[in-house]
Parts: structure tokens; C-alpha cells; sequence
């Protein structure tokens, strides 16, 4: 999905933005994700954000094994912020929106505000990569990636779009492919968080590895 702002850095990005919870939900830079927003403390940070006129949400997943009150739950120290880059109005009150990844970021703290919705002071700079387009991709082992994903794909009975994945550039795959995986919570995070995208594909191929490892020794079923 296009962008109409190119973000060049972190000082281009508000130091203060809305967060929207949402445990397995990964969002990576220049990444897509579709949501469908139906809660109203979430459709007013929908209209919040386009009022202000940034567009910018940040995703970020709730940390359980922290979280002391299930009803405002503690939340990872990092998550991503994405623009708004389509938004449909669905007639029965929800947005069908879709949001690109800017940049991830690290929760500096957690504002006391009159919102409904949770709004954090977040830092940028750690992640300052991020704002340049396919970096560190061509230390990217792709056929370790394309081999465990074959692996993945035969075991699971599933059909993939050859064609689209030989043409897509190694950045495009590697985080297209780590938010679509069927992981939890703390295997996402560990593909947030991780330095550079030479080992996010490590880390998608080791947790795809033991997976298909526990399947094939357990009969168990494939990771959810």
C-alpha cells in the first residue's frame, strides 16, 4: 500500500501516540495490516487520529504474564507505529481499515489520560533502521527461509503464491511471512524486537523449525 508521507526519521513521528492492545497482532515496518475496528474506545481513536491529522496508531501487544488486571493489561515495552492508508466505513459502525508500519518503538511510559483508548510516550531512536527501506536484507539466508517455508506448507496441506513470493525483495518476505505466521504472543515479540531483519528470518525459521519438529515427533498439531 502506497504512503503519501515518507518518514524519514524519528523526530518526523509524534513523541506521544494512541496504542491499540492486541495480543498475536504483529505490525513491522513497511508491513500491512488489515483491522477491523468495532469497539468504541477504538473507533474514537480512529477518529481521534485522523482529526489530528497524523493517522498514526501504534500497535503493541499486552504482556499476560505481567498483567495484574485482565481489564487494562501491562504491555510490551515495544511495539509499531503505522499510518492509516485505507479506511472504509462498513455501515454497521465499524471501520474496515488498513494500517503500513512506520517504525517500531519503545514505550517510555504510559500516559494518564481522559481517552478511552491508552495513549503512550514512546521513543523511536533505538529503532532508528527501520526508517531505511531494506536494510540488512541481503544478509537474509532466503533459501534457509523458502525451505523451511515448503516444509511448513506441505505439512499444514497449505498452497501458496509462488510466483508473488520469487518476486518479492527479501525485506517484504521476511516480515510479510512473520506476521501472517500462526505464532503466539511471545514468538511475535521476539520477531518485534529483533536488531535486524537477518535475524527476525532466524527466529521465524528456528520457531517454524521446532514446530514442524514437535509435529512430526508428537502428532500434535502445528502451533495456533
Amino acid at each position: 500500500m502506497p504512503i503519501n508521507i515518507d518518514y524519514r526519521g524519528p523526530a518526523e513521528l509524534p513523541e506521544v501516540i494512541p496504542v491499540f492492545p492486541l495480543p498475536g497482532a504483529l505490525l513491522l515496518p513497511r508491513g500491512q495490516m488489515p483491522l477491523n475496528i468495532f469497539e468504541q474506545r477504538y473507533l474514537a481513536m480512529i477518529d481521534d487520529s485522523l482529526r489530528d491529522g497524523h493517522r498514526l496508531i501504534g500497535m503493541i501487544q499486552p504482556d499476560a504474564a505481567h498483567s495484574a488486571d485482565e481489564a487494562r493489561p501491562a504491555l510490551f515495552k515495544v511495539g509499531c507505529v503505522g499510518r492509516i492508508t485505507q479506511l472504509a466505513e462498513s455501515g454497521d459502525g465499524r471501520y474496515i481499515l488498513e494500517l503500513t508500519g512506520v517504525s517500531r518503538f519503545e514505550v517510555v511510559e504510559e500516559l494518564s489520560v481522559l481517552t478511552a483508548y491508552r495513549q503512550c510516550k514512546v521513543d523511536y531512536f533505538p529503532f532508528i533502521d527501520d526508517f531505511t527501506a531494506r536494510k540488512g536484507e541481503d544478509d537474509v539466508d532466503r533459501a534457509a527461509l523458502l525451505a523451511v517455508l515448503t516444509d511448513f506448507l506441505k505439512a499444514n496441506n497449505l498452497k501458496v503464491d509462488w510466483e508473488g513470493i520469487d518476486k518479492a525483495p527479501n525485506e517484504a518476505l521476511v516480515n510479510a511471512l512473520a506476521m501472517m505466521s500462526p505464532y503466539g504472543p511471545p514468538e511475535k515479540q521476539a520477531m518485534l524486537e529483533a536488531p535486524d531483519l537477518k535475524t527476525r528470518a532466524e527466529i521465524l525459521i528456528a520457531v517454524t523449525e521446532m514446530d514442524l519438529a514437535k509435529k512430526r515427533t508428537s502428532g500434535d498439531p502445528p502451533l495456533q
